[in-house]
């Protein structure tokens, strides 16, 4: 009987700690790469951590899908969305040494544009970031990069 009892309880640790590992998945990719951009602000902070902290989780859901970025200099140039996505990935926890500044300069219950100043040792990035409202959520729609 006392044997009887051990291998009932027995069994039962085992279906109690397989349960609780099947409880304890790991986490998808995807799952991983939810971010919060419910609000814009929500929204810029993750955009700013993207650029200059190499913050890549969610990158992928954080621009439209008619992004585009115009980097104004002597040899202007247009990066689509998927250089964009790339570019940020591959920079994946590489942090700017810069001291950074935003500033909101219109804001409207759909969209948001606001000034983003990275200033460096020898020169400043000024970034114009134009966030939009897609469904419940807010998304990078475009970016004019300038130096100085």
């Amino acid at each position: 009987m006392n044997s009887l009892v051990k291998t009932f309880a027995a069994a039962a640790l085992i279906a109690v700690s397989t349960f609780a590992m099947a409880a304890n998945k790991p986490v998808s990719k995807t799952e991983k790469a939810n971010v919060n951009l419910s609000t814009a602000d929500l929204a810029l902070d993750h955009y700013v951590a993207v650029t200059t902290k190499g913050e890549s989780a969610g990158v992928e859901h954080l621009f439209t899908a008619d992004f585009n970025q115009k980097v104004q200099s002597a040899n202007a140039k247009t990066n689509s969305r998927d250089q964009v996505v790339k570019y940020f990935k591959k920079q994946k926890e590489a942090k700017l040494n810069c001291v950074l500044s935003t500033d909101i300069l219109e804001e409207s219950a759909d969209y948001m544009v606001a000034k983003v100043i990275l200033k460096f040792e020898d020169f400043t990035k000024t970034d114009l970031v134009t966030l939009v409202r897609e469904g419940n959520d807010w998304k990078v729609s475009s970016s004019v990069n300038s130096y100085k």
